[in-house]
């Protein structure tokens, strides 16, 4: 209830009372209406007096209550005003709180991402250096391994330079051999002066034997192993088998070959065409 409704409730029962009172004293003092009329005039002028004081409260009361709602509509407005303000303030913050939440999320999205990517660089950092570790080890593996290489090398130049100096050496000694043989009629390739340490075993004819009785062709060659050089046994073997003697190869050919006869025949006896010439049938005597 407002301040005004108070003032006119109140107003009320006090008219109520005084009327109240008025009735009262009309019916307690019939008989002396005059005595009791001044009285409750008088009565009536304090009321009006009062009602007076009470109508200047209600006017003063009125123009506070004015006051009041000129204030409580000033301070309203005021309110509703600051009320607004706190509205957009905290929408603007609100907005603000949003935008933050979502740089926060961005931020912790990024912030995991880099850490993911930390990580991987970690881990891939822990590889390197694995791999250098293990290069590192290898390189001084390396290491170790050319300077033995080094001292091999070394080693094998000395050997080298020994190897050079025999080689020159043996070139002379070669050239100096190879002059002697040629002195003495004999051939000095390699290959023939190996045969030489093993003729093959192979047996021939004799193809044809000149005047003398000192040389004879063959019908074996160097398709057959021979070179100059090896000596070969003749032998005849009808009317009965007997030895001729020892040729030894002086020239061949694929598939012929021409020796000369060692010393002198067995007892002189001629070489005739037919005769057997052979490396693995040797003579018994």
């Amino acid at each position: 209830m407002t301040l005004v409704g108070k003032i006119l409730v109140i107003v009320i029962m006090i008219f109520s009372v005084v009327f109240l009172g008025i009735s009262t004293a009309v019916f307690s003092t019939a008989k002396n209406w005059r005595t009791a009329t001044a009285a409750e005039k008088k009565k009536v002028d304090e009321l009006k007096k009062k009602l007076a004081d009470a109508q200047a409260g209600k006017d003063a009361a009125a123009k506070g209550l004015e006051d009041a709602k000129t204030s409580f509509d000033a301070l309203s407005k005021q309110l509703t005003q600051q009320i607004n303000e706190l509205d957009a303030k905290n929408k603007l913050d609100g907005a603000q709180l949003t935008e933050a939440r979502a740089k926060l999320g961005t931020a912790q999205e990024n912030a995991r991402a880099t850490l993911a990517e930390v990580e991987a660089r970690r881990n891939e950092i822990n590889l390197l250096r694995g791999q250098k570790a293990a290069v590192e080890k290898q390189a001084n593996d390396f290491k170790i391994h050319q300077t033995d290489l080094n001292d091999k090398i070394r080693e094998l130049e000395r050997m080298m330079e020994t190897a050079t100096k025999n080689n020159s050496d043996l070139r002379e000694r070669v050239a100096k051999f190879s002059t002697l043989l040629r002195q003495n009629g004999l051939s000095d390739d390699i290959t023939q002066v190996k045969g030489l340490e093993s003729p093959p075993p192979v047996v021939g004819e004799v193809k044809r034997v000149d005047a003398t009785n000192r040389r004879i062709e063959m019908t074996i060659g160097s398709d057959d192993g021979l070179v100059p050089g090896h000596e070969l046994f003749l032998y005849r073997t009808t009317p009965r088998p007997e030895y001729l003697g020892k040729v030894s190869v002086i020239t061949v050919d694929p598939d012929q070959a021409v020796a000369k006869v060692i010393g002198n025949t067995y007892q002189g006896k001629k070489i005739k065409e037919g005769d057997i010439v052979s490396s693995t049938i040797k003579p018994r005597f």
